[in-house]
């Protein structure tokens, strides 16, 4: 990787975040259904899988002992207290074979791997160590081991997201997308779909591949794309790295809008009033997690609106990786008033203007705004 600022930080981040992909592929691969033991609800009636702990466990240990355990506060979604009960015996024990399982490639993504198989208590230990709350001072890694749960589970999309913030800027951003067609046409159909039709058409090309990581560092105004490391390879750089650009489309009859799946944590209904008001003419490519923004960095979407419904708040886990990877590649992102996201409050995006509005260019992005200015009295958000 290049010399420079952060570029042993961010070359660890991307190699991980690779090594994390691969982990959940094959924790993805043996889901059933979300009945099954390796699914669990969180108090928020949100889902956490073996795949969630297993990756910020893997994230965790891996930072740990490349940069100190004394340097680094990672600021993380889950935490050890479900995994920690009794009720909860069966899957450990599958989350401390994940890990070691992973772990144990390290080398294959040129990383350390443990001198002994982790035991319990250290797997426990490098999950609780992602107990930051971030704020304005210090440096910070942010981490959503998994974004997108439920697409996770659905065997939808899903993102590894992995950000690093320095006294309260974020200063690179890494997404790891395994099920990301790199087709765009595909991005509209479930990813199971998609998997059953490139079994009956076997690709001629690579339009049919699907998994990449994207990576990011701030002031670079450059942002990368690279395939996943198959099985059998070893992740030897630039590993086929390529430059992403935002889209070049202005017009917002031409643009493609994204938008969350759940309606849960996102009014559907107030962000398609917008689209109509700013002239948007194409349906909304609903998506889970932070693949929203991978699509706006590699220019397979323009747009990227999301108005929270009334008590739910925005972590920064969710949108980190993402800004500095959509703003790189020559993107804009901001809250719904044109004002930048501070990540410098803790683990909520607080402050924010109503909502967040990603967009390719900054004419898309003053027209959004000005549709939202219009359409907000008569919300009932």
């Amino acid at each position: 990787m290049e010399s420079g600022k952060y570029s042993k930080e961010l070359d660890v981040a991307v190699r991980v975040v690779h090594m994390a992909c691969s982990l959940c592929q094959r924790v993805q691969e043996g889901l059933v259904s979300t009945n099954s033991d390796q699914v669990k609800s969180k108090d928020d009636d949100s889902l956490v899988t073996v795949a969630d702990w297993s990756v910020q466990a893997t994230v965790s240990w891996i930072l740990s002992e490349i940069f100190g355990c004394q340097n680094i506060y990672i600021v993380a979604e889950e935490d050890v207290q479900s995994l920690s009960k009794a009720d909860s015996t069966g899957v450990l024990a599958i989350v401390l074979n994940t890990v070691n399982d992973c772990l144990a490639e390290a080398p294959k993504y040129g990383l350390p791997r443990p001198d002994n198989v982790l035991g319990t208590s250290q797997i426990l230990e490098a999950i609780s160590r992602c107990n930051s709350t971030g704020g304005p001072t210090g440096r910070h890694w942010i981490l959503d081991p998994v974004d997108g749960t439920l697409g996770f589970v659905r065997k939808d999309q899903y993102a590894i997201a992995l950000a690093l913030m320095e006294d309260g800027e974020l200063v690179l951003g890494v997404l790891g997308c395994p099920n990301y067609p790199m087709k765009k046409e595909w991005l509209n159909y479930h990813h199971e779909y998609y998997q059953t039709m490139s079994q009956l058409s076997p690709p001629a090309t690579d339009s049919w591949e699907k998994g990449c990581v994207m990576y990011a560092r701030r002031g670079t105004g450059e942002a990368w794309m690279q395939p996943l490391v198959h099985e059998h390879e070893k992740l030897e750089w630039p590993n086929s790295a390529r430059l992403i650009r935002v889209s070049s489309i202005d017009d917002p009859a031409l643009a493609t809008f994204c938008e969350s799946v759940e309606k849960a944590n996102s009014n559907h209904s107030f962000t398609a009033g917008i689209a109509h008001s700013a002239g948007l003419r194409n349906q909304p490519l609903r998506v889970y997690s932070m693949v929203k923004y991978a699509a706006i960095a590699r220019g397979d979407a323009e747009i990227f609106m999301k108005f929270a419904r009334s008590g739910y708040k925005e972590k920064i886990w969710d949108h980190a990786a993402g800004v500095v990877i959509v703003e790189e590649a020559g993107g804009v992102v901001t809250d719904a008033g044109g004002r930048p996201l501070d990540f410098s409050r803790g683990v909520y995006l607080e402050g924010l203007d109503r909502g967040i509005i990603a967009c390719s260019g900054a004419t898309l992005h003053e027209k959004i705004i000005g549709a939202v200015y219009a359409s907000w009295d008569s919300s009932n958000l």
